[in-house]
């Protein structure tokens, strides 16, 4: 059908005039709200790397587009920078829909109500108006022959390609950034873990024993030898261990649960009894130990420790094996000292039953540690955050035989937990990009692949009234965390899922 001259310009008029109000409409979204904006696409899996710069470049670009669209010189090369922009963000939403490993929130107003594939089905209308627009301006113009206008059809397509190409060369360089060279930023899918319960166990004094069997075991500091045993629908079972010494004198003991074993471990005694789940009875392995901070079993007859070395009074890490062929294997080059040797290089002790590997995560710097079951480093590995070496100042004592922190240390790693072949790491440093607001109301949780070494995404966990994140375990299907005297159980989103089931 051949449209004469009056009714092509009216669809070109109407083109622009929906253009400039589109463009107008998201600009100003974007202005008004721009630190908001700048977050949503700091946490973009594609525009990660680039956000701090393309925030500004893409607003100055629409404002740019919608000022020349006002001016009848300009208003074709304006619309087909428009179309060029329109087919970059439909390239761009389309990755995200078929390649993305998640995805971030939407832009703001009225898009904002639009899920992503009406996303993009808005911006291909948009797109295909504005090449419908551009040919039959100048491509179906009856001044110019049918070749010519075959070329400009070709001219369009390959605009698409070019800008297709683009996005894609963006989502390979963001990738490549946040995973070997990451700015601090961090990003955050959508409902990673939802909070279906929470249970107030009137005490602060509990503490994560251990998980197996559907349930997870809590200790109490206070009531040493009792442990609470509740499964991801709050229903309770205390259990009362009892030991093969009708007297005993421990200093400090710690329970971890690992069925079908429990063991409790008291490192300044020093002891480790050992017992099974389904008669709660344990017996003191006759080997003793040497002084330990932490131990986490590895295995029935072994546990991975650190403590303080006699040797050089530096903190170390070691495997202590118990029963007829009892052995202890240190390996003090695991530990690398910073400052004093023992404040600098505090952190938690973990074990992977799925990678038989033991992981060690600082708690004044971003790195962990991943070595196998004789204690042989595998590799070295870094959290997000950019405080590489401890904050801390270390005062002497009594002639310098005690020593003390002299200032507050700025703890990055406030606690974390294993699970199968993933690191959660509950940070204390804020990341690029992130509200101010969101920190005082929770805590942030970040997951690392201990198999690919590499930082996946972020979610938060928010307190319950004036009290935040105290500690939290992951298990394969749920997380709980104690956040004051209360203990909240969080199911796991599919995005974490999908994770742990990728070996």
């Amino acid at each position: 059908m051949k449209l004469n001259s009056n009714t092509k310009a009216a669809i070109f008029e109407t083109a622009c005039l929906l253009y400039i109000f589109l463009l107008v409409y998201a600009a100003m979204n974007k202005a008004l709200d721009f630190e908001k904006f700048k977050v949503e696409m700091g946490q973009s899996p594609l525009l990660s790397a680039f956000a701090g710069w393309m925030s500004w470049l893409v607003l100055i670009i629409e404002f740019a587009i919608v000022f020349f669209l006002l001016f009848s010189k300009t208003r074709v090369k304006a619309l087909y920078a428009g179309f060029c922009l329109m087919s970059m963000f439909t390239a761009y939403i389309f990755i995200m829909l078929n390649f993305s490993s998640f995805l971030p929130c939407s832009c703001g107003g009225i898009l904002e109500n639009m899920s992503w594939k009406q996303h993009f089905l808005f911006n291909v209308f948009f797109v295909l108006l504005g090449a419908w627009t551009l040919w039959l301006h100048k491509g179906n113009n009856n001044s110019i022959n049918r070749k010519a206008g075959f070329s400009y059809v070709i001219g369009l397509f390959l605009s698409v390609l070019v800008s297709t190409v683009l996005v894609v060369v963006l989502f390979f360089s963001s990738e490549e950034i946040m995973q070997h060279q990451n700015p601090f930023i961090r990003r955050y899918p959508h409902h990673p873990a939802t909070l279906i319960d929470t249970l107030d166990l009137k005490y602060n004094s509990y503490y994560f024993a251990g998980s197996g069997n559907g349930n997870v075991y809590l200790g109490n500091l206070t009531v040493p030898l009792y442990l609470l045993s509740i499964d991801s629908l709050m229903h309770q079972q205390k259990i009362r261990i009892t030991l093969d010494k009708s007297s005993f004198s421990f200093k400090e003991i710690k329970i971890n649960v690992n069925p079908p074993f429990f063991y409790l471990a008291d490192g300044r005694t020093p002891a480790i009894f050992k017992g099974r789940v389904d008669n709660w009875r344990a017996e003191l392995q006759q080997t003793r130990p040497p002084y330990f901070t932490n131990a986490i079993p590895i295995d029935s007859s072994a546990v991975t420790f650190n403590g303080i070395s006699s040797k050089t009074g530096d903190n170390t890490l070691g495997i202590f094996r118990f029963g007829s062929h009892s052995k202890v294997y240190m390996s003090p080059e695991l530990l690398q000292k910073q400052v004093d040797g023992v404040f600098d290089t505090e952190g938690m002790l973990h074990y992977s039953e799925e990678m038989k590997r033991i992981v060690y995560l600082y708690a004044y710097r971003n790195q962990y540690i991943v070595a196998d079951q004789s204690g042989r480093l595998d590799y070295r590995g870094n959290t997000i955050d950019t405080i590489s070496k401890a904050q801390i100042k270390v005062a002497y004592l009594k002639d310098r035989t005690e020593r003390t922190m002299s200032i507050p240390a700025l703890n990055v790693n406030k606690s974390s937990s294993v699970c199968g072949h993933l690191l959660f790491v509950n940070s204390n440093v804020p990341g690029r990009y992130e509200q101010k607001e969101v920190w005082k109301q929770a805590s942030v949780i970040d997951v690392y692949d201990l198999r690919k070494k590499t930082y996946l995404f972020s979610f938060h966990i928010y307190g319950i009234g004036d009290k935040k994140l105290r500690s939290f375990i992951v298990t394969p299907t749920h997380a709980y965390a104690l956040i004051g005297s209360r203990l909240a159980v969080y199911r796991l989103g599919m995005q974490i899922k999908k994770e742990m089931e990728i070996n």
